[in-house]
C-alpha cells in the first residue's frame, strides 16, 4: 500500500485589518492613592494641628451636631439657601439627627472649593446631611415602608439580641453611634428622637443586657456566629466591649465573631488609640488561640470616605490579629449606584485600603427614603457591570435585606412585576418567630421598588390603590 505523502501548504497571506479607534471599557481603572483632604480650608479649621485632628478626643469634642455648628466650621462658604433646606429636613422629615464627625465633614467637596452647589452635589453629604429638597415630594415614603423594615426588634430573644437566621445573631449592646447616616436601616432605636421619629429605647443596664445575651448563647449551641453591632461599637468604653468578646470566646460553639462599625472609617482616630489597638490585640489573639475568626465589618458608601488614616486604621487591625477587615456598604440613588463609582469604592478599599469589599445592601425600606433606593432591576444591572473587573475576592455581592426573609443576591427573586414593582423571594430556614409556622418555607415574601422608577401604568396602579 502507498503511502500518502502529506502535502505541504504554504500560509495564506494575511491582509493587514483596518485601523479603526478602539472603542474602550466601560470603565477605566486609574489608581488613584489615599489622601487626606486639607482640613484647614474649612474656615472653622483653620488653625486646627494634626496632632489636633488625630486625636479620637479632638473629634468627638467637634463633632458637627447641628446648624449652628455646621455654620461654624463651614463661615460664609456657604449661603443661606443650605440651612434653610438643612432646617426645614430637620423639623419635618429627618429619621436621624445630624452627627457627622470632623473627619467625614472633611471628605465632602474634598478637592474643590467649597460652595453651596459642591455641597449640595457632594455624595456624602447627601446621606450624610440629608436636606429636604433631597427628598421626593410625590412618594417620599413607599406605602409598605416600616420603622423596623427589617422586624429586627420583633425577634428580639432578649434585649438588643435579634435571632433572625438559625446560626447567626444580632447583638445590638447599644443604641448611639459616633455618626449617624440618615438612612440608617435602624432609625426606629438608633441615635436621638427627631420630629419625625420618637425612639425606642433600651431600658435594661448594659450589664444585665450583657448578661442576657451571654445566657442565651450558651442555652442555645446552634448559634456559631455573633455579629456585635448597635448602634456602633466603638461607642461602647473599650473595657466592656474587650469584657463582652472575651465572654463570648468562652462559649465554645462561638465560631465566629464580627465587630460593626462605621467609625473605621467615620472615626478611624478611635481605632488608632493605644488602648484600643492593645485590647483588640489581646481579643485577637484569644480569639485566634481558639480557633474564632474575628473580623470588623466597616460601612464606606463612597470612595471620597477613604483616606490615609482609614487606612492606617484598617491596617492597624489586621497588624494585631484580627483576621479581616470588611465592607459592607449601601447602595443609594445620588451616592454611589453607578457602576463606576461602585468600582471607584472598590479599587479604593482592596487595593487602597486593605479592606475587603464584601457586600452592597440595597437601601431598606424605612420612612422618607424612596430618592436613595433603587429598583432591583437596577441592583442587577449594576452586578452585571462590576463583574470581571475586580479579583473575585473582592467582588462584592449586591444583596436585598427581604422583610422577613434576610440577605438574597439581587438575582435570587423568585418572580417579579416590573410594572408595579413587586418582586417575590423565597426562603429556606424560619426565623426565630417562626418556629411553629409550618408554612414558612413555602410563602413567597414580597419587596418593592420605589414607586417613582416604574413606568406610568405601575405609578398609576399604587395611586389608585395608595390607602388600601
Amino acid at each position: 500500500m502507498t503511502q500518502t505523502q502529506p502535502v505541504e501548504t504554504m500560509p495564506t497571506p494575511r491582509t493587514a485589518p483596518p485601523t479603526v479607534p478602539a472603542a474602550g471599557q466601560p470603565y477605566e481603572y486609574r489608581r488613584a492613592p489615599l489622601v487626606e483632604p486639607d482640613w484647614t480650608r474649612f474656615p472653622g479649621w483653620r488653625h486646627v494641628t494634626r496632632d489636633q485632628w488625630e486625636s479620637a478626643q479632638w473629634q468627638r469634642v467637634n463633632c458637627v451636631k447641628n446648624i449652628k455648628q455646621l455654620r461654624a466650621v463651614l463661615g460664609d462658604t456657604v449661603d443661606e439657601t443650605f440651612y434653610a433646606d438643612l432646617e426645614a429636613d430637620q423639623k419635618a422629615l429627618a429619621t436621624m439627627s445630624m452627627l457627622v464627625p470632623p473627619q467625614m465633614l472633611n471628605t465632602m467637596a474634598p478637592h474643590q472649593p467649597m460652595s453651596t452647589e459642591a455641597l449640595l452635589a457632594d455624595p456624602i453629604r447627601r446621606y450624610m446631611i440629608p436636606v429636604a429638597s433631597d427628598r421626593r415630594t410625590d412618594w417620599p415614603s413607599h406605602p409598605y415602608a416600616s420603622r423596623d423594615s427589617l422586624h429586627e426588634h420583633d425577634m428580639w430573644v432578649a434585649e438588643g439580641l435579634t435571632h433572625r437566621y438559625p446560626t447567626k445573631v444580632l447583638a445590638e449592646l447599644l443604641s448611639t453611634c459616633p455618626q449617624y447616616c440618615g438612612h440608617c436601616t435602624r432609625m426606629d432605636l438608633v441615635g436621638n428622637s427627631t420630629p419625625a421619629v420618637d425612639k425606642l429605647k433600651l431600658t435594661l443596664k448594659p450589664v444585665d443586657r450583657y448578661d442576657a445575651h451571654i445566657t442565651y448563647l450558651k442555652a442555645h449551641p446552634g448559634v456559631r456566629d455573633v455579629v456585635v453591632s448597635g448602634g456602633d461599637v466603638a461607642n461602647v468604653p473599650w473595657r466592656n466591649l474587650e469584657s463582652y468578646l472575651m465572654r463570648l470566646l468562652e462559649i465554645e460553639t462561638i465560631r465566629d465573631i464580627r465587630l460593626a462599625t462605621k467609625a473605621l472609617m467615620g472615626l478611624p482616630q478611635h481605632w488608632l488609640q493605644p488602648d484600643v489597638v492593645e485590647g483588640l490585640e489581646r481579643v485577637a489573639r484569644t480569639a485566634a488561640r481558639r480557633g474564632v475568626n474575628l473580623a470588623i465589618h466597616t460601612h464606606v458608601n463612597h470612595a471620597q470616605s477613604l483616606t490615609p488614616l482609614v487606612a492606617k486604621a484598617a491596617q492597624t487591625a489586621l497588624d494585631v490579629g484580627v483576621r479581616d477587615v470588611r465592607n459592607q456598604g449601601v447602595l443609594m440613588r445620588g451616592v454611589n449606584a453607578t457602576n463606576a463609582d461602585l468600582l471607584d469604592l472598590c479599587f479604593a478599599l482592596q487595593g487602597e485600603a486593605g479592606i475587603l469589599p464584601y457586600y452592597f445592601y440595597m437601601c431598606d425600606m424605612i420612612p422618607n427614603a424612596e430618592h436613595w433606593r433603587v429598583p432591583v432591576w437596577h441592583a442587577q444591572q449594576l452586578q452585571h457591570d462590576i463583574m470581571g473587573y475586580l479579583p473575585g475576592y473582592a467582588t462584592p455581592r449586591i444583596v436585598c435585606d427581604v422583610p422577613f426573609v434576610g440577605k438574597r443576591w439581587v438575582h435570587m427573586l423568585t418572580d417579579y412585576d416590573r410594572e408595579r414593582g413587586i418582586s417575590y423571594w423565597t426562603k429556606n430556614y424560619r426565623t426565630s418567630i417562626e418556629s411553629a409556622d409550618l408554612e414558612a418555607l413555602n410563602k413567597r415574601y414580597a419587596y418593592y421598588d420605589p414607586i417613582d422608577t416604574l413606568p406610568e401604568a405601575g405609578q398609576a396602579w399604587w395611586l389608585a390603590h395608595k390607602d388600601d
